[in-house]
């Protein structure tokens, strides 16, 4: 059921099922390009349109960057604007001089192997890896990016534990090829696929603030009862596959949900694969998620950030003892152990290290929280907050009680933002979901919170129904 909304007289029907990403086919959109995109930016953006095909999330596009640099995209009317989106993968914000510099450099020394040599810049990545885990993931593969990761983690899974069915939750995301959308809970992603992967089955997500069941600390994690109820009956599940927590409208669980998950699937001989595609690399404070948890997961996914923000690259980094696929292929991908994509990481992770980012992120996490609480305490149709390290989001309702949706709300507050510089997704049709670069200031957060602040104001006062 669509929400009524009036626009200049006019009636519009918005749908509610966008739960992955921003609506771009609304007169919201329509009164900004109007409004702010130049000629010369809208004939790019037609030959966008005339080239590429369409597809849901990505068009039409909103607007054309010239250049990127640090926490800003830079459009081409040179407007500079703060992006909480970069797709998760600006940890170390945009054109980072490590990365860079790190990227001529390999191009110069080793620009390329065929899968049948190493070199010394691959190993001392994976090396890196494992020493980051404390030794306690000891074995690596890296692939071009996060959904051949997936299957990579897949595909040693059935083959360790001789069991072709995986359980994974729905409104997960796990990538857009046909493995990772069947073990992933995206009806964007599934819908209209015909038959996919064969084993997958799902249940329900890790959700504080909409828990079917009424919400962790009321329900003792009947999540998890169900999970075990289908453990007890069907002795062919291999493995679960989750996101350690969930980018896409952040969903933080509770720390006893992976100390019981991890006790489950030890009981129950299943393997426990975490996918921290976007959130590894000090998203959330510790180089890696699952530390949030004091848990160690038999598989962790990575990738995103890793290559800098400017090359593709992904990593499955699993336990000592799933290393035992030596007569199959498991990943074979040509550019595997790309040197150029290893010299970027490397950078990467060296730049995190020096400049203390996990110690940042911790300290900015708390002051965002107190942020955001105070927000909530202002603003009525603000239902939620969540926030771990820095990563947050910003759920409106129509009302707090109900918990109804303000879906077209959350939509008017996105392009308030964007005129005043400042970008970022809306998921699940009401979440305003924030994921700056770790580079960011305190002094640029202030400027986004005040530009947020703003902006739910200016939408309070515009005669919209929600």
């Amino acid at each position: 059921m669509g929400i009524i909304e009036f626009i200049n007289g006019e009636i519009e029907m918005i749908n509610q099922n966008n739960t992955e990403g921003d609506v771009n086919n609304t007169l919201y959109r329509k009164e900004w390009t109007e409004m702010f995109i130049s000629e010369d930016t809208a004939e790019i953006l037609d030959e966008d349109e005339k080239y590429f095909l369409k597809q849901s999330l990505s068009t039409p596009c909103l607007n054309v960057a010239k250049r990127v640099e640090g926490i800003y995209i830079i459009d081409q009317q040179d407007r500079e604007i703060m992006d909480f989106h970069g797709n998760s993968v600006h940890q170390v914000g945009y054109s980072n001089a490590y990365v860079i510099n790190a990227i001529k450099e390999q191009l110069d020394a080793l620009s390329f192997t065929p899968r049948r040599y190493s070199s010394e810049v691959s190993i001392k990545l994976a090396k890196k890896l494992v020493n980051l885990s404390g030794d306690r993931l000891e074995k690596v593969l890296f692939a071009p990016g996060g959904s051949e990761a997936i299957s990579m983690a897949i595909k040693i899974a059935r083959k360790f534990t001789k069991k072709h069915k995986i359980i994974s939750l729905w409104d997960s995301f796990h990538g857009a090829t046909l493995d990772a959308i069947s073990v992933g809970g995206e009806a964007l992603f599934r819908s209209e696929m015909g038959p996919l992967m064969p084993g997958t089955e799902h249940i329900m997500p890790y959700n504080s603030y909409r828990c079917i069941f009424g919400g962790c600390k009321d329900c003792n994690l009947k999540c998890l009862d169900y999970l075990e109820y289908i453990l007890e009956r069907e002795t062919d599940i291999g493995a679960i596959l989750l996101e350690t927590i969930r980018s896409t409208d952040v969903q933080i669980p509770e720390k006893e949900y992976y100390l019981r998950l991890r006790r489950i699937c030890d009981k129950y001989s299943v393997l426990l694969i975490l996918d921290e595609i976007p959130t590894a690399l000090c998203r959330t404070g510790p180089f890696f998620a699952f530390d949030n948890y004091g848990i160690v997961p038999d598989m962790v996914c990575i990738g995103k950030g890793l290559g800098g923000g400017v090359f593709p690259l992904a990593a499955v980094i699993v336990k000592k003892e799933l290393d035992i696929s030596g007569d199959i292929a498991i990943g074979h991908f040509t550019h595997e152990k790309t040197p150029v994509g290893c010299a970027a990481a490397l950078a990467t992770i060296q730049y995190l290290e020096d400049f203390k980012i996990e110690q940042k992120v911790n300290e900015f996490g708390i002051r965002i929280k107190n942020v955001l609480n105070r927000m909530k305490d202002k603003f009525e149709v603000i239902g939620d907050v969540r926030i771990i390290g820095m990563l947050f989001a910003i759920e409106f309702v129509c009302d707090r009680i109900t918990k109804e949706k303000a879906s077209n709300f959350a939509e008017r507050v996105l392009y308030y933002c964007l005129e005043k510089g400042l970008s970022f997704k809306i998921s699940q049709g009401n979440v305003l979901t924030l994921v700056p670069p770790l580079t960011i200031t305190w002094e640029q957060l202030g400027k986004a919170f005040f530009i947020i602040n703003d902006s739910i104001e200016l939408a309070l006062n515009n005669k919209i129904i929600y």
